[in-house]
């Protein structure tokens, strides 16, 4: 039985407590998590009593099998001027539109088109409802770090002196669709030697080169929904700093895991991870926030950092990623996806995070 229409309730439950009489959705994500719909075009409008999935004709077939318990309006023209023609919105009506995806233009147009119907400001009305997930969203998390773990596993023996970033790379992407996800979820970081220090490095032509740190960054996407983890190895000869390093950040993402739990801010879990890496004289170099949201968006709420005002709550699912980078040198991060839960947390991913020196 599909949860989607559950979601829709919700969502209305939310707009009546705003005192709105519904709302425009068109959000391509947040579409999909509403309906179904996996196509690149499409809007939802969520009133109190009916809900509709408006698109054109490239997918009256499409919407037909995946689009749940709304109206489907198949016409030609804008999505607003399909809405205004088949007159789906009343005279008078207060409606919600979401003011962190719609342009400018886009407002404007709406208030042309409908200028007898109030439009009022939401932002992660939706976002907030998929933050936590639903048992579907979870298996599919689930498969997703699965198959993320088993690429691991197959790159190991390819981790070695003379490895090129581009390559590694390349299998990993190779390899998602042969173990059956639906490929990337985000182009994979591999990233070596002074390129590691990078957070967000763009794997290069480099070879790896003795001494190295390479870290490696990468999630497969499975019926849309996201994986995302990070593991660092060592290439050929380490030193006492390369153990000091890594063993901190172990430390400050085990420390990490332990602490997450429901009704824990975001900014309590980031003050975990980064007290210990500033207590041990790395806080200089800890540059990012500890982890954010995964669903059908590998980055989405809540963002755990410093300046968050989110709190978690049970069945979000996050990741926890701390790391040190050091300019000429190169960086450590371990990042694991968890699932939050009232007395702490599961963690999905089950690769190593023990310091590997492969030669």
């Amino acid at each position: 039985m599909s949860l989607i229409p559950k979601r829709v309730e919700k969502l209305q439950e939310r707009l009546a407590k705003e005192s709105l009489g519904g709302m425009l959705v068109t959000n391509l994500t947040n579409v999909r998590y509403l309906s179904g719909f996996t196509g690149s075009a499409g809007s939802c409008l969520i009133l109190d009593q009916k809900s509709y999935f408006i698109s054109d004709g490239r997918y009256l077939t499409q919407s037909k099998e995946q689009v749940q318990d709304m109206e489907i309006i198949i016409d030609t023209g804008s999505h607003l001027q399909i809405i205004r023609d088949n007159n789906l919105i009343s005279n008078g009506t207060t409606l919600g539109f979401e003011a962190d995806f719609l342009p400018v233009n886009q407002m404007n147009k709406l208030r042309e088109l409908f200028p007898d119907t109030q439009w009022e400001v939401t932002s992660r009305f939706v976002e907030e409802i998929a933050a936590v997930k639903d048992k579907s969203e979870l298996r599919a998390i689930r498969s997703a770090v699965e198959i993320t773990d088993e690429v691991f596993d197959q790159l190991i023996p390819e981790l070695r002196i003379g490895s090129v970033e581009r390559e590694v790379a390349a299998k990993i992407s190779f390899a998602y669709k042969i173990l059956g996800a639906d490929g990337d979820s985000y182009d994979p970081i591999v990233a070596s030697g002074p390129n590691s220090a990078l957070p967000h490095a763009v794997p290069s032509d480099r070879e790896f080169q003795d001494g190295d740190f390479v870290v490696m960054d990468f999630g497969a996407l499975y019926q849309g929904y996201h994986a995302d983890m990070t593991r660092t190895v060592a290439i050929g000869s380490v030193t006492d700093r390369h153990r000091e390093i890594y063993s901190v950040v172990q430390e400050a993402q085990k420390r990490g895991c332990e602490a997450a739990r429901a009704g824990m801010t975001c900014r309590e879990l980031d003050a975990v991870t980064r007290d210990h890496i500033t207590e041990k004289g790395y806080g200089d170099y800890y540059v990012h926030g500890t982890g954010h949201g995964l669903g059908l968006e590998v980055h989405t709420m809540p963002r755990l950092s410093q300046i968050s005002d989110d709190t978690l709550l049970e069945n979000y699912v996050v990741t926890i990623e701390p790391g040190i980078y050091i300019p000429e040198f190169g960086g450590v991060r371990i990042e694991d996806d968890v699932i939050i839960q009232n007395d702490g947390c599961e963690i999905l991913n089950r690769s190593t995070k023990d310091l590997l020196v492969l030669s």
